[in-house]
């Protein structure tokens, strides 16, 4: 079987929190439930969740800060804003992006796009208008608030 045919659907992101309790909060406001907890002291794993957003069957994975796992570039320094690494952003898709941008700025998160962002995206198959906004979660990760678009 090749790798193509053994794929059957996207799982989570997993993301190391700064604050873990104010990550998961700031994720239920946007609907995610806890669904398992654990923890893994051989990985210096205190607090580990999953959260699911049940109406989009999307997962979350919060780890705690001192979490000795895989991770992509380099930790996280005091006072960085951000460390750029392979992980750019991950998206969700919403009825109203602006709309979407200002709740998660109301739950306390940072600005990224300033307003709504409306773009063409020419490409050699076709040309795909978009509308999108971006913020900053407290914990520093980059989420973008695409409006339904059809890529196919």
């Amino acid at each position: 079987m090749d790798l193509q045919n053994n794929i059957i659907g996207f799982h989570h992101v997993s993301i190391k929190a700064k604050d873990f309790e104010r990550t998961v909060d700031f994720y239920k406001n946007f609907g995610f439930e806890m669904v398992h907890k654990w923890s893994l002291p051989d990985f210096n794993l205190e607090k580990c969740v999953m959260l699911q957003h049940r109406a989009i069957n999307y997962y979350l994975e919060i780890c705690d800060e001192n979490a000795d796992i895989p991770t992509q570039g380099r930790k996280r320094k005091p006072g960085d804003e951000y460390i750029e690494n392979a992980l750019l952003h991950f998206c969700f898709i919403v009825k109203d992006a602006d709309l979407a941008r200002k709740q998660a700025l109301a739950c306390g998160a940072k600005d990224l796009s300033e307003g709504l962002f409306e773009l063409d995206l020419s490409g050699e198959i076709k040309s795909v208008h978009v509308r999108n906004s971006l913020v900053y979660s407290p914990n520093g990760e980059v989420i973008e608030f695409l409006e339904k678009v059809d890529f196919d």
